[in-house]
Formats: structure tokens, C-alpha cells, sequence
């Protein structure tokens, strides 16, 4: 049986990444694209959008077309960042030793 000190010190010390995570999530971007990137979008950790890049060409399309291919390029942007924090967050857990039949919400 796990030590209860023990599974303080590491309740503490996952707290402490967990805070570290999401100072770094707040500072990560990525870009999703629609249209084989004829729309880039760059959303920030935060979910807000920082830079929208629409091709010239798109814009010679009817308005529906376009409204599209922003929303779609913003879904991307935001899937990546999904699985980007999914994947930070799962690495950080990885290495706490946790009682037997203890499992993590992801």
C-alpha cells in the first residue's frame, strides 16, 4: 500500500506541473488550414485567434464558400490544440506512481 505522505508529496508535485502546463499551454499556437491551405488560421492556447491568412483566390468565391473554409481552418486549429494539451497532460501524469485501482479521467 502506497504511503499517504508519499501520495501528498506527489498530489503537490502534480499540481506543480499541472500549473507549469498551463502557463506553457497559454503561450502555445498552432495553424489549422482548410482548402489545402488556401485558409491558415493561427489560434492561440487560449483559443483566441491570432492571425487569419485567407489566399486572394478564395476571395473571388461567393461568401457561403468562404465562411467555410474559416470555419473549418478554425476546427483544425482547434482539434491540434486539443491533442496537443491532451498530450502534455498525459506525459506529465505518467511519471506519479498511484495507488492500485486508481485511474486518471484520461
Amino acid at each position: 500500500m502506497t504511503d499517504i505522505n508519499e501520495l501528498m508529496k506527489q498530489a503537490k508535485q502534480m499540481q506543480e506541473k499541472f500549473q507549469e502546463a498551463q502557463a506553457e499551454a497559454a503561450k502555445r499556437s498552432v495553424i489549422g488550414e482548410s482548402g489545402a491551405g488556401l485558409v491558415k488560421i493561427e489560434v492561440g492556447g487560449r483559443y483566441d485567434v491570432r492571425r487569419v491568412e485567407i489566399d486572394p483566390d478564395v476571395m473571388k468565391e461567393d461568401k457561403e464558400m468562404v465562411e467555410d473554409l474559416v470555419a473549418a481552418a478554425f476546427n483544425d486549429a482547434v482539434k491540434k490544440l486539443e491533442e496537443t494539451n491532451k498530450d502534455t497532460m498525459s506525459q506529465m501524469a505518467s511519471g506519479f506512481q498511484m495507488p492500485e485501482g486508481f485511474k486518471f479521467p484520461f
